[in-house]
Formats: structure tokens, sequence, C-alpha cells
């Protein structure tokens, strides 16, 4: 993918394929949606979001997929949502060609922003 670190999302974005640009700057939107006072940063040489000064999530382009990492926790509250989706500790992978659904991803940050805030568990 990128080589270096992206001096900006908006960089990040540029430099991955049009499909995953398409996917990723959906998951974007659906993230600033359900944050809308999350600043966006680069994390881990990844767009991110820092809400209260902390990771709320990130999210990037791998070679066959995008991913999103809201955190473990806003996973496995959501696990049944996430079925269909290659799932791990931290990451959901999802092709492409089949975005998030915002809804999901509104979901899964306002699960995080509660758990960040001690109320999620």
């Amino acid at each position: 993918m990128m080589k270096g670190t992206p001096k900006s999302t908006d960089a990040y974005l540029k430099a991955v394929p049009a499909d995953q640009r398409a996917a990723l700057s959906k998951l974007r939107q659906a993230i600033k949606a359900a944050a809308p006072q999350a600043e966006e940063c680069i994390s881990y040489q990844l767009p991110a979001f820092r809400l209260d000064g902390k990771f709320l999530a990130c999210f990037g382009a791998a070679k066959s997929h995008c991913s999103l990492y809201p955190g473990s926790w806003a996973i496995e509250a959501h696990a049944g949502d996430l079925k269909k989706y290659s799932v791990s500790k931290g990451t959901i992978r999802f092709p492409a060609d089949q975005p998030l659904p915002a809804t999901l991803v509104k979901k899964l940050v306002k699960a995080r922003i509660a758990d960040m805030r001690g109320m999620g568990r």
C-alpha cells in the first residue's frame, strides 16, 4: 500500500485503489456522523479518530480487503450483527465492494464511545 506515514486521511485515501477509497470514504462519513466531536488523525499509519484525546477507531485498506478497528468490546457487543464479516479481536474485515452499512458502523462507534467512557460493560 502506501510507503511511509500518510500526512492526513485524505492523503491516505488518495493512495488506495478507487474501490477501497469509495468504501473507506463511506466508513469515514459514518464514523464522523456517529461521533461528530471526534478529531481525525493518523495512528499506526492508518486514518483514525480520537475522542477526548483517546483512540476511538481507525480504518484501512489491505491487499484484498478493507478493515475497521473499533476495539474488541464494540465487536463483542455487536457480534450478532457481524456474522457475515471476517472478525478478529479488534478488527472487522470486509470486501471493498461490500462496505459496512452506515447503521452498523454507527452502532459500533457508539458502543466504543460508551466503553471509553466506562458505560459499556
